[in-house]
């Protein structure tokens, strides 16, 4: 479960970049996350992989308070939280096979199993026949399926998208979003910050919806305050 208690976070003296945010996301759920550029989204996102602190408020992850959490304790936290962003943020210099093998060899995996799972991911997000290419080679859409499979290859109960779909053309948007549906539907808990109101509209799925730093709406069925 991820529970947010009361969480501000100000960057500055000016307005804060959430405010009295209240939470919860039970394990296994989907969840988009909405609203206007510089609302507060990719905020969450940076609290949630405690990249940043918060100002005020309580943060929990899986039973695991944030605040409380040492520096040194991070790293083994995040293993827990897969993350793929809108600019995929891979090794250019890499090929697919090593961008997704990295991320194992990162927690100390040995290349026995690194060979076994790597293949396996691959075929989960429909690129085993690439492993070799590098990312040069690929569409924006593939890119990002390499992008999750680094994600999930440990095995994280939770997938934080940032903007999954934003550098991506509307066939490939939806091809990413079936592939985050599958994953949720066995288990992993995906939150998908995202401006894409027209996926968000026909997924129906919760939607959060955030202003100003606030969350002014919470529906489960793909409704959304999208009223200025």
């Amino acid at each position: 479960m991820i529970k947010l208690e009361h969480v501000s976070k100000s960057y500055s003296a000016g307005i804060p970049a959430l405010n009295d945010v209240n939470l919860e996301i039970e394990d296994g759920e989907f969840v988009f996350v909405v609203g206007d550029s510089g609302s507060g989204k990719s905020t969450m996102i940076k609290l949630l992989l405690k990249e940043l602190e918060p100002t005020e408020g309580i943060i929990t992850v899986d039973g695991k308070v944030l605040n409380k959490i040492k520096r040194k304790q991070i790293p083994k936290y995040r293993r827990n939280v897969g993350v793929v962003f809108q600019d995929f943020r891979l090794l250019k210099d890499r090929n697919v096979y090593d961008n997704v093998a990295f991320a194992q060899k990162v927690v100390g995996e040995p290349n026995s199993h690194i060979r076994k799972k790597v293949p396996i991911m691959l075929s989960t997000v429909g690129l085993a026949a690439k492993y070799r290419s590098f990312p040069r080679q690929l569409s924006g859409g593939e890119q990002q399926r390499v992008a999750i499979a680094r994600a999930l290859i440990n095995e994280p109960d939770i997938l934080l998208a940032d903007e999954p779909t934003g550098n991506l053309d509307n066939n490939n948007a939806w091809e990413i979003m079936k592939l985050l549906e599958e994953i949720n539907a066995k288990g992993t808990t995906v939150l998908v910050v995202t401006h894409n109101l027209e996926i968000v509209k026909v997924m129906k799925k919760r939607v959060i919806t955030v202003k100003k730093g606030t969350v002014v709406s919470d529906s489960k069925q793909g409704d959304f305050d999208d009223e200025d």
